[in-house]
């Protein structure tokens, strides 16, 4: 559960994947996780993003407060829609939202072998571009024998987990094996009535026969949450930080304040892939997937009556004639809405790998599409009854097409590196059924060139790197809804970097210089489903340094770490509100904080004992981009704890787990958002547990 430096992750053997030893050469600021060594001991129920909470230069955020349910995070402060996060090379991000929302696959770290974090640009990869790191999840493969693994735990707030997990082993001959998994977790959440309701299934069939692999996957999930994503304000949270608005309304009868006790989110996903592999000789290997990715669900929410405010009460916001009730016309009334979201995601990717003497090629390909259907449902609360009234549909359609070349050609101690990546994406989406700001009718293109370029020079047992690379990427659906003006995005990424051994310390440096034009920043405005609303910036930049180290001092002592120290800055930044523009000028990115800092102590005193700290320092960070010290996030200090004991029973192995949250039981927000000018926080868990059990039949 240390952190993971590039130097150290193949203590455990896990399956040599030629994507993985091709991005291990690069020279790009990266990080490579076994997650059996690094993230098994920590992962008891909390998702993916806060078990990566502790690398470089990250931040995660938890809805609930307690890293279930719906969870994300930032890396340089960039936020998800700007992390390319790939499944085996499959994107994974949303086409429309480009969000990364890992509710809908729980549990998918039990499932993974290694985890890539490329920060920066990087190399080119699948999917969209990369405006602050990429992250590809590597599955695991069946093991060779037979075997039977269940893990789970129970914690505060409610919060347990239940999983099962069976091999086959190989069979066949030999060429077959299978495997599969399925998983519960539920929690009720530190924020109140922020419940999660989660299930997730694994199953992976791999044939291996001579030079020819093929891996048959299915994976996915159903969610069902309480809503979490409004926050609260500053006085409520200093009061009564569990306190959630979300389902809130008055009952017409009795005045009495209520909450809807169906105030949720219901989705479902699947995923499916089929990878081929096939090695022609020593030098040349295919590597071919076919993907689909099946989702559908929605949001139903309370809409009740705002007397200063009737929009999304009002009875012809849903295309509903106005009922006459005791001779009297009523035009708006508390609503009872579904948002819905059907949607199909499928295509192929395919990336020829060539390894000679000097020099490594790599050629790719990819195919996109998505297809989404956007529709929502409606019933009335009071005076007549209205049945579930469908009042707006749209339809979404997203293809790409994209293509890359990769080359590394060694000459001496120097490795030369050059990419070149051609994107071309059409978005068209259609209004079919009208309903009051639902949708629009926009047809767009994007064709964007993407080089970088990079060199290492070898220096002993280790190496020092330059690279350089540019990206544009598109905005998303909300962007181009609301601002048929917005611009796609640019970015130049200059990184220089160091890995490097000396004796019993790795060492990790990385200076960074991150210039956008017309960089989407976050402005700390919610939507309607509580994602951020962002908007052109102008000129900008992040620049930084990243250390990391890693110390084996000896046999039961490790210590290791990594520091982040950066500058995020607008350089022409403005405002309009009714067509009067406020020119802000230079102005610190928001959500940007200029310090995160890891520090973590390892202590094993024995083959089955093992022990941890875990230390995070955050710096102050702004809600938005005006600098206005109201809406400044204060720095804190977290430490959490982690034990495991291992040990034999005959063919059994079992392992005890406990994982101790904000140690020290601080109170403290770690992301928030602006509402009419003023702060409202996400309310993260004081001190909390989680404890667990796995045991294996093998």
């Amino acid at each position: 559960m240390g952190f993971a430096q590039t130097q150290n992750t193949d203590s455990l053997k896990v399956r040599e994947i030629e994507a993985v030893n091709f991005t291990k050469r690069l020279p790009v600021a990266k990080e490579i996780i076994n997650v059996q060594k690094d993230l098994d001991g920590r992962n008891l129920g909390q998702d993916l993003p806060i078990l990566l909470k502790n690398q470089t230069s990250i931040i995660s955020t938890s809805d609930a407060g307690n890293g279930v349910g719906y969870t994300g995070f930032r890396i340089r402060g960039v936020a998800g829609r700007g992390i390319n996060v790939m499944m085996n090379g499959v994107p994974f991000n949303d086409s429309e939202s480009q969000g990364t929302f890992f509710v809908n696959v729980p549990d998918l770290t039990s499932s993974a072998s290694q985890i890539v974090i490329q920060r920066g640009v990087g190399t080119s990869n699948n999917g969209v571009s990369a405006f602050g790191a990429s992250i590809n999840v590597i599955s695991k493969e069946p093991e060779e024998k037979f075997y039977f693994k269940t893990d789970d735990s129970y914690g505060s707030f409610n919060t347990y987990k239940y999983s099962a997990e069976v091999g086959s082993g190989k069979f066949w001959k030999d060429r077959l094996s299978v495997m599969g998994r399925y998983t519960n977790i539920h929690s009720d959440g530190y924020i109140d009535r922020a419940s999660s309701d989660l299930h997730s299934y694994n199953f992976m069939a791999l044939f291996e026969e001579g030079k020819t692999k093929l891996r048959l996957m299915a994976f996915g999930g159903k969610e069902k949450t309480y809503q979490a994503w409004n926050g609260i304000d500053r006085q409520t949270w200093e009061t009564n930080p569990r306190f959630n608005y979300s389902g809130m309304y008055t009952d017409l009868f009795t005045g009495e304040d209520k909450f809807y006790d169906n105030e949720t989110d219901n989705y479902r996903q699947n995923h499916y892939q089929l990878l081929w592999e096939q090695r022609f000789n020593d030098k040349w290997n295919l590597e071919t997937t076919l993907h689909y990715t099946r989702g559908k669900g929605y949001y139903e929410n309370y809409k009740r009556v705002d007397e200063t405010d009737a929009k999304g009460t009002h009875y012809s916001n849903y295309n509903l004639p106005i009922p006459i009730v005791g001779g009297s016309p009523v035009e708006i009334t508390d609503f009872i809405r579904k948002k819905w979201l059907d949607n199909d995601f499928y295509g192929v990717v395919s990336t020829l790998y060539g390894k000679f003497e000097k020099l490594d090629v790599n050629v790719g390909v990819v195919a996109n599409q998505y297809y989404g259907r956007h529709f929502g449902n409606v019933t009335g609360v009071y005076f007549p009854q209205i049945d579930e009234h469908e009042y707006y549909r749209n339809r979404s359609v997203k293809n790409e097409i994209a293509g890359f070349a990769k080359a590394l050609i060694k000459v001496n101690d120097f490795e030369f590196f050059g990419d070149l990546q051609l994107r071309n994406i059409d978005y068209d989406t259609k209004i079919l059924a009208a309903g009051d700001g639902e949708g629009a009718d926009v047809k767009r293109n994007w064709l964007f060139f993407n080089p970088k370029a990079g060199v290492n020079y070898r220096i002993g047992n280790g190496k020092v790197f330059l690279s350089y690379a540019h990206a544009q990427r598109e905005p998303n659906r909300d962007d181009i809804f609301a601002n048929p003006d917005v611009k796609s995005e640019k970015l130049h990424d200059f990184e220089a970097g160091l890995e490097k051994q000396f004796g019993i310390v790795s060492l990790t440096a990385n200076l960074y210089y991150m210039y956008y034009v017309n960089q989407l920043v976050l402005n700390g405005e919610l939507n309607n489903v509580g994602a951020f609303i962002r908007t052109n910036s102008g000129e900008s930049y992040r620049r930084g340094v990243e250390l990391g180290a890693l110390a084996k001092l000896s046999k039961q002592w490790e210590i290791s770490g990594n520091v982040s120290l950066s500058q995020n800055r607008n350089l022409d930044f403005n405002i309009e509100n009714d067509d009067v523009v406020r020119e802000l000028g230079n102005t610190e990115i928001s959500f940007s904080p200029n310090v995160i800092a890891n520090l973590g102590l390892r202590f094993t005193p024995n083959k089955n004992f093992e022990f941890a700290l875990m230390n995070q320092y955050v710096g102050k960070q702004y809600l938005d981009n005006t600098e206005d010290k109201n809406l400044q996030l204060k720095d804190y200090f977290l430490t959490d704890f982690n034990a495991q004991y291992h040990f034999k029973i005959a063919k059994n192995d079992i392992a005890l787990k406990l994982l101790v949250n904000n140690l020290f039981d601080k109170k403290y927000v770690n992301n928030g958002a602006v509402w009419y000018g003023e702060p409202y926080y996400y309310s993260q868990a004081g001190a909390n547990f989680m404890f667990g059990i796995s045991w294996k039949i093998q």
